[in-house]
C-alpha cells in the first residue's frame, strides 16, 4: 500500500489533554489547538518522509521501516523510535511512553496517540497527491 499523499486534519479528540500531559504550556496550547493541520506523507518503498504542518510550524520526520531512527516529537524532543507496518495499512511507533498508530483506510488517515492513559485521535482526509520529496521540505 502506497501511503503517500496530502491529508488535511478533519476533526480531534482530546487535544488539550494530551498537550498538557506532555508539559506543553497552557499558553502555547491555547495558541495551537483551533489551528489546522496537513500532513503530507512520501513513501518510496520502505523509505518515508512524513512532514506536519500545524500554521507556520512544520515538524518533519525520516525513517524506514524497521530501522532505528531519531524522530522528533510534538514537543520538540528528538528520540529513538523504530516504526512498523502492521496489517498492511498500519504505521505504529512505540517511544519514550508514547505509542502512535496511524491507520490508513481510503482517503481517511486516523491517527491515534496514546500517552498514559490520555488517548488523542486525529482524523483527517486525503486532499491530493503528492509524490515527490521536495513537497514535504
Amino acid at each position: 500500500m502506497d501511503f503517500s499523499g496530502q491529508y488535511e486534519l478533519q476533526s480531534q479528540e482530546n487535544v488539550e489533554l494530551f498537550m498538557q500531559a506532555l508539559g506543553i504550556p497552557d499558553d502555547l496550547i491555547e495558541k495551537i489547538k483551533d489551528l489546522k493541520s496537513v500532513t503530507k506523507i512520501v513513501q518510496n518503498g520502505d523509505d518515508f518522509i512524513i512532514a506536519i504542518q500545524t500554521g507556520s510550524q512544520v515538524l518533519v520526520n525520516n525513517f524506514t521501516l524497521g530501522q532505528e531512527t531519531h524522530v522528533e516529537t510534538p514537543a520538540g524532543e528528538k528520540v529513538k523510535a523504530i516504526m512498523n507496518l502492521e496489517e498492511g495499512n498500519k504505521l505504529v511507533v512505540n517511544s519514550k511512553g508514547i505509542t502512535s498508530v496511524a491507520e490508513f483506510n481510503g482517503d481517511l488517515l486516523t491517527n491515534t496517540i496514546t500517552f498514559g492513559n490520555v488517548v488523542y485521535k486525529r482524523i483527517s482526509k486525503k486532499i491530493e497527491e503528492s509524490n515527490s520529496e521536495e513537497d514535504c521540505l
